[in-house]
């Protein structure tokens, strides 16, 4: 599978790829997640993101350039529930939230939370929330991404 430029060093235990084409079936899902996560209008890349994380593999803290995708991201996180956690750039340890990534659902990141913090999906034995263990297996993410913002916007 392809990798994106610039992620190979923060996700571990993964492949990947993009894709354009669905069958009839998951375009309806992808289309559902595009309405919910993206204001109408608002340009979307036509590559769907689907992360493939193995059930010892983890993503490590990091943030997204916006230049190569825009400020809103929606992911459907399949197969596996997951933790995922924020936590502010230069204020890791003071500013630190938890999210309880139950497979199957929806999360939105933008504005704030893809500009000013880290995010990353926690690996097996750090998979705790809310002082109970979450048990990680394979984790699908399909992650729909909105274009990068023009510099003459």
């Amino acid at each position: 599978m392809n990798s994106l430029i610039g992620m190979m060093s923060a996700i571990h235990g993964y492949r990947e790829t993009e894709r354009a084409k669905w069958n009839e079936e998951n375009t309806k899902i992808i289309n559902k997640v595009r309405v919910k996560a993206f204001p109408p209008g608002k340009p979307q890349l036509k590559f769907v993101h689907v992360l493939d994380l193995a059930a010892e593999g983890k993503i490590k803290p990091h943030v997204d350039s916006i230049r190569f995708c825009g400020d809103i991201i929606a992911g459907l996180s399949l197969l596996s529930d997951s933790v995922m956690r924020l936590t502010m750039v230069n204020h890791e340890e003071e500013c630190k939230h938890d999210f309880f990534l139950p497979r199957r659902s929806l999360y939105i990141m933008s504005g704030i939370a893809r500009q000013k913090y880290n995010h990353e999906v926690l690996g097996p034995e750090e998979s705790i929330f809310e002082g109970k263990p979450v048990p990680r297996a394979r984790r699908i993410s399909i992650i729909c991404r909105c274009e990068a913002e023009s510099e003459c916007d």
